[in-house]
Formats: structure tokens, sequence, C-alpha cells
């Protein structure tokens, strides 16, 4: 079961993320994207992992993500992966080529088809407001857009969080698809 979990900034959709987690009843490992610069980075980061069960287990993993999935791909694992757009971000600002974004993001997605695990994507959405001004934000966009689009194709169950309520977008299982 893949799980794409979209929205906004504060929208609610790593709550509802965990939810769907706790709901699965298998081992969760939450794989953390964020990394931490500054003091305030580091408060929201403690502030997750102190609302999270003591039975879950945590991965800090900004960088190769398939290898962090690959490991834990049968079915009695959910894997948490919070957050796409982050883990974007991480590659454009150590200067990844489009060429190795790509390749990050192939080896992501022949990972989650190859995996029997439930993955539960949370990324934000990126592509509802005006088109941004520079070329790197423009590309960042570009990049979320993409990989969305991949995850989203896969995926069994897809949601858009606005003010803490999810507007499913694809459901699988309610159409047969």
């Amino acid at each position: 079961m893949i799980h794409l979990i979209l929205g906004g900034r504060r929208s609610g959709k790593t709550r509802f993320a965990e939810q769907l987690a706790h709901n699965s009843a298998k081992q969760v490992h939450y794989i953390a994207t964020a990394q931490v610069f500054d003091t305030e980075m580091g408060q929201r980061a403690k502030a997750h992992q102190a609302e999270r069960p003591p039975t879950w287990y945590t991965h800090e993993t900004p960088f190769e993500l398939a290898k962090v999935l690959v490991q834990f791909r049968d079915d009695n694992h959910c894997l948490l992966v919070d957050c796409l757009t982050m883990w974007v971000t991480n590659m454009l600002c150590a200067d990844y080529t489009p060429e190795q974004i790509a390749s990050e993001r192939k080896a992501l997605i022949d990972t989650i088809q190859a995996s029997r695990a439930t993955i539960i994507f949370v990324s934000n959405e990126t592509g509802l407001g005006i088109v941004p001004e520079g070329a790197l934000t423009r590309r960042y966009c570009d990049e979320a857009g993409i990989l969305h689009q991949e995850i989203a194709a896969l995926a069994d169950h897809a949601a858009l969080i606005v003010a803490g309520l999810p507007l499913t977008l694809k459901n699988a299982a309610a159409t047969g698809t």
C-alpha cells in the first residue's frame, strides 16, 4: 500500500500521515529527510520526535532515500517518509545535477515498486502558487512536481490536506484502479 499525502505548510499532513502509520498496526519506521541547520529547526525536530510513539524507529535520511527504504521492504513494516520536498531541497542545496536527481528519483521509484511495505510519503504541494522568480526555486518546484506525479501514479491512495482535512485525490480500493 502506497500513500501520498500532500499539503501546504502546517496543513496537518504529517498528523494525518502519522495516524495512517499508527492504524497500519505494523512496525513503523519514520524516515526524516530534514536537516537541522539552526536552533529553531532543531527545536521543531525534537518536538516532532517527542510526539511519536516510543515504539517507532526514526531514521534521519537527508540523501539516498531508496537505500533506507529497501532495508524495510517486507510487508510487516510501515515506512513514513517526511518529507519528499525536503529531500529534493537537500539534493538541490548539495548541488546535485539534474541527472543525479533523476537517478535518485529512479532509484526511489524502483524501490517503491519492489517493496511490500506500506509506504506513506508526506510532501509539500508547491504547484499552487505563483511562478517563482528565481531559477533555483523554479527548479525545486519542477523537481517536486515531477516526483509527486511519479509517486501518485504508483500510489494506492493520495490525499491533499487542507486545514487538517483530507481531500481524497486517489483511492484505488474504491475505484478498482
